[in-house]
């Protein structure tokens, strides 16, 4: 996942560090060879453009199904555990060629679970095939080495080999995520993964002492990491959110994050961008910025990925109107606006992705600067950043992924590649994993009306966040008054 927000003990802004370690892949796999340890492989490079339907929700409704067929082709044969990511070289699919990544980090397994029960809401597989799906993710979960249930942060997939020492707060939240929403999707693995969500006991990151949670615990020191998440508006929010409903952190630890919104009018920003480029004018570390005439609370690297992805499952925009919903908007205008106006590129959707680097597999941080505390360069557009988007402005986010698709040949056998550079036209050829996922279920939240996201807050642990959430905005309202 793309780096978060850090903040030392003392609450000084640091230099970034990798949320979920994406960017910092394991050096110490195992490789194997590719097409012979996955279910699938894929045997074109691209698709014919012209092939493609015309029709926004057609397009949808093929993207998803070409996705899906990735998600189910690139996991391990013996595991049932995707590869983190697959890169295609030489303009081929030949598999000798390729570049296999085939290890797992426990975000990715969490938001495959939510793809695997998107494939069966649209209708790709049978409720049998999902009971055997998710049952043989959950059989590999008990077989991985865990410190005190909390799994690590990478394992090989053929081998269930733990690869490092790191138990990261973002990717066990993640994995929470998914297992919650397969316990609601599926009442035969209920229990099974009930019993997993309450090992992940979340409070196991949070320092009292700032209010925040921890960025992770390193095993073999035995000590928790020196950087917490302190920036509100990062894919993050979720763990606090989900940590919340489980009583497993006080209520003073959303309202430390929370605070970011104060005096930061967000729902009442134009809904449309226009005006000379004057960029943005910081107000505190964390609190409210401008730029142009929007005003928004910033997120660390100024991604797609850290506004957008907890509404895959969190329908921000209808529990949270004035706060996340509305700043969740302005980021996704600001990111269109900037790319297109700023940069001069034909499409837009800044996020960490991989990015075109010769023969060789590259991750790096994308995003809108100015939407930062910390910004990320620009660079790679991902059309996992137009998915998320969907949620928020959908048909600019359909229209962008057409338009992906005419301009670049980016779109292959199993969806969209990963990234393309509009400065070169340079696409990689790679898929990955966690963003696919996004895809998938990012579409069939649009193409379902938010089924992913009822399944998700119908869950008793949601449920009871939601409560104190309204209790929450009641007890303002009444004192406002």
């Amino acid at each position: 996942m793309s780096a978060a927000i850090f903040v030392a003990s003392s609450l000084a802004l640091q230099p970034a560090l990798v949320g979920c370690n994406r960017a910092e892949r394991p050096s110490e796999v195992t490789r194997h060879s590719a097409s012979t340890t996955t279910v699938g492989w894929p045997t074109r490079l691209l698709v014919d453009r012209a092939s493609l339907p015309r029709t926004d929700r057609e397009f949808l409704w093929r993207l998803a199904r070409d996705t899906w067929r990735g998600l189910e082709a690139l996991i391990d044969e013996r595991t049932g555990l995707p590869w983190d990511h697959v890169l295609l070289r030489g303009g081929s699919t030949d598999a000798v060629q390729a570049h296999p990544g085939d290890y797992v980090t426990t975000s990715s397994i969490g938001l495959y679970l939510v793809a695997v029960v998107a494939a069966h809401e649209l209708g790709f597989l049978q409720k049998r095939d999902v009971e055997a799906r998710i049952g043989r993710v959950i059989d590999a979960l008990e077989r991985l080495e865990t410190h005190g249930g909390y799994c690590f942060n990478f394992y090989e997939t053929r081998s269930l080999r733990r690869v490092g020492d790191f138990v990261s707060f973002v990717d066990s939240a993640w994995l929470s995520a998914g297992l919650i929403v397969a316990r609601q999707a599926l009442p035969t693995v209920a229990e099974r993964a009930t019993r997993h969500l309450r090992q992940l006991d979340l409070g196991f990151f949070y320092d009292p002492t700032v209010r925040l949670m921890s960025h992770g615990y390193y095993a073999d020191r035995a000590a928790r990491a020196s950087y917490h998440y302190g920036v509100f508006f990062t894919e993050a929010r979720l763990g606090s959110l989900i940590a919340l409903g489980k009583g497993e952190v006080p209520w003073e630890h959303w309202a430390q994050l929370e605070r970011d919104f104060s005096g930061c009018e967000v729902a009442s920003l134009p809904l449309s961008f226009g005006g000379r480029h004057r960029g943005a004018t910081p107000a505190g570390a964390f609190g409210c910025r401008t730029w142009e005439r929007f005003h928004f609370v910033p997120s660390w690297g100024g991604s797609m990925f850290e506004a957008l992805m907890p509404a895959l499952l969190f329908d921000e925009a209808r529990h949270m109107p004035t706060t996340l919903g509305a700043n969740a908007r302005v980021h996704a205008t600001i990111q269109r606006a900037y790319a297109t106006e700023v940069l001069g590129y034909p499409v837009w959707g800044l996020s960490p992705s991989a990015r075109p680097s010769g023969e060789n597999y590259d991750y790096g941080e994308f995003g809108v600067a100015v939407l930062g505390v910390q910004g990320y360069p620009a660079g790679v557009v991902s059309p996992h950043a137009s998915a998320l988007a969907l949620a928020i402005i959908p048909e600019e986010a359909v229209a962008n992924l057409r338009a992906l698709a005419d301009r670049y040949d980016i779109y292959g056998q199993f969806g969209f590649y990963d990234g393309v550079d509009p400065a070169s036209g340079r696409v990689v050829h790679a898929y990955l994993a966690l963003d696919q996922a996004m895809i998938l279920v990012a579409v069939a939240n649009h193409l379902t009306a938010g089924k992913l996201q009822r399944l998700f807050e119908h869950d008793p642990i949601i449920e009871a966040a939601l409560a104190m959430l309204r209790a929450r905005s009641e007890l303002v309202a009444r004192r406002a008054e």
